[in-house]
């Protein structure tokens, strides 16, 4: 699990998005284990609970699961649940604002798609 944890965001958020991103990167597969809570305190040099509480955020997004006794395993079907949760987030956050300060721009809807297109080509 690779990444740097900053002061801006919870650090039980920034744990759950490190993992999402290994997940949808491939490092962790579908029905393959994850690193213990213990790991990853060890790992960041956080409190266990907040490790737990970062992994227990994916577990109620069904993105893991717990095997009693074994560990954490990445379920069938995250990195979907990961993409679509992720596109959505998108959409609420980039796509409405993009759409509203482009009609306050006056920028029509094909001179908005140029816009995206040149910016993909860069």
């Amino acid at each position: 699990m690779q990444g740097m944890l900053n002061e801006q965001t919870s650090i039980y958020l920034q744990i759950a998005q490190l993992m999402e991103n290994d997940i949808l990167k491939g490092v962790y597969q579908e029905e393959e284990q994850v690193p213990s809570t213990n790991e990853l305190a060890r790992m960041f040099r956080i409190n266990p609970a907040t490790a737990a509480k970062g992994v227990n955020l994916l577990v109620d997004e069904d993105i893991l699961y717990k095997k009693r006794g074994i560990g954490m395993f990445v379920a069938t079907g995250a990195v979907e649940r990961i993409r679509q949760k992720r596109k959505g987030a998108f959409y609420e956050n980039f796509v409405k604002t993009l759409v509203s300060e482009a009609k306050s721009l006056a920028i029509g809807n094909q001179e908005l798609l140029e816009m995206i297109q040149k910016a993909q080509q860069e």
